[in-house]
């Protein structure tokens, strides 16, 4: 409960005590029972909130039969033997259960309790518990008083519990539009973030590319000028040929390290047509087995039968899966593991499609690294570029899918890939060209 709401229901506590303080003025003042009765009631309203937080399926119901009770009570000890107890001045205090019960209950719930309640003041005309009623003569006008008492109590009743229901489903309605308006909010912020971070790998991208292009013509030349040199030595200088293969070596190294830059930086021409994707994944886990052959790894897989096609590139699709197949068998490669891969469909953001989760029972990713694992050269690994997991999220991207990073509630990581629906994106037979910028 926020602040502001205690410190209304302190106030209107406060407002309770004084209502039944001045009833407790008013005469009769010489009667001690009413006293006590009307600071039961009192007592009643003041921890009536913490009776019902503590019993909230018949917290209620207690509260309503007690002040009931307590009504009866009050009826009896504020007539005089010349009267009948009905004709008590205090019959109004039955409006008090009448409006708790219109308060916690539905329609239904609240007529029952007004008929009771109707009920146990009707019963003062009941001689048998109230054998002074035989001194006196009930005539047909005080019935219709009666009934005409009755008749207020359930009006009051049903028009608060009219106004209370309406009232809740204001709430409900605020409840909803707050939700939607903080989903839409987070949305906001994850778009907000992912144009920053497409702003980030735009601008990495042309530094890359231009670095790539610089360096690899120097490369071009040492690697020549070291095979030129291996071979002009040959076994003449043994030590100078092993430095030439060295350097031959870390020049092809590097070769490689400037392609996989070439390929974040350039743009991705995807050919998006309807495929299996189930076929494509495990073209690519058998590509990587066949790398990691005698690593022990164990590949678990679930597909679901009967999924519809996904627009994808063949091929940038495999390198998607390949490249995350890749770093679960390097992250299991040493202790060993379980990788789990499960296909099957899914709906994110109103779009239904397929969801791919690869799971390992690896080291995991750190927690601070989770939101920026997919930023290029943000990596995990000693020897890591930090560009695999770049590459994924732009080829995730030109898919109109996505991937994320999820804690499998225990050892590794799982990353889960979504893939919409061929659906009228892409025709059946047709090709959809699309440039992943």
């Amino acid at each position: 409960m926020s602040e502001a709401k205690r410190t209304s229901a302190n106030w209107m506590d406060a407002l309770w005590l004084v209502f039944l303080l001045v009833l407790a003025l008013l005469p009769p003042r010489t009667e001690p029972h009413k006293q006590v009765i009307l600071f039961a009631f009192g007592l009643l309203q003041l921890t009536e909130n913490w009776l019902v937080s503590r019993l909230p399926r018949r917290g209620p119901s207690y509260v309503v039969l007690m002040k009931i009770g307590l009504a009866m009570l009050l009826i009896e000890h504020t007539t005089t033997v010349y009267e009948p107890s009905i004709n008590s001045y205090y019959y109004p205090i039955y409006y008090l259960p009448l409006m708790t019960a219109a308060e916690y209950f539905g329609s239904w719930g609240t007529l029952l309790w007004t008929t009771l309640a109707s009920a146990t003041y009707v019963s003062y005309l009941y001689p048998p518990l109230h054998p002074e009623l035989r001194e006196f003569e009930i005539g047909a006008e005080s019935y219709e008083f009666l009934a005409i008492r009755i008749s207020f109590f359930f009006l009051a009743a049903m028009v608060v519990n009219r106004f209370v229901v309406e009232s809740k489903r204001q709430t409900q309605r605020y409840q909803e539009l707050a939700e939607t308006l903080a989903e839409t909010n987070r949305r906001l912020e994850q778009a907000q973030a992912e144009a920053r971070r497409s702003e980030r790998l735009a601008a990495l991208g042309q530094l890359s590319a231009g670095l790539a292009h610089e360096i690899r013509n120097p490369l071009g030349v040492i690697k020549g000028s070291a095979e030129m040199l291996g071979q002009r030595l040959g076994e003449s200088n043994p030590i100078a040929t092993e430095l030439a293969g060295y350097i031959s070596t870390e020049t092809n190294r590097l070769s490689a390290l400037v392609t996989r830059f070439l390929d974040f930086a350039r743009p991705l021409h995807a050919d998006l047509a309807p495929q299996d994707i189930t076929t494509i994944l495990d073209r690519a886990l058998t590509d990587v087995a066949s790398l990691w052959k005698g690593a022990p790894v164990q590949v678990e897989k679930e597909y679901e039968r009967g999924l519809q096609a996904v627009a994808v590139d063949e091929g940038l699709c495999e390198q998607a899966f390949i490249n995350i197949v890749q770093n679960a068998f390097d992250a299991m490669s040493a202790t060993g593991g379980l990788l789990r891969v499960k296909v099957a469909r899914a709906s994110a953001n109103r779009r239904h499609g397929v969801e791919v989760r690869i799971e390992d029972t690896g080291p995991g990713v750190p927690v601070e690294l989770r939101e920026q694992i997919f930023n290029p050269f943000v990596t995990t690994k000693k020897t890591g570029v930090g560009l695999g997991l770049s590459i994924v999220s732009k080829i995730m991207d030109g898919h109109h899918g996505f991937v994320r990073v999820e804690d499998p509630n225990g050892k590794g990581a799982r990353f889960v890939m979504f893939f919409p629906e061929a659906g009228e994106m892409v025709e059946p037979g047709k090709a959809a060209h699309m440039v992943i910028s």
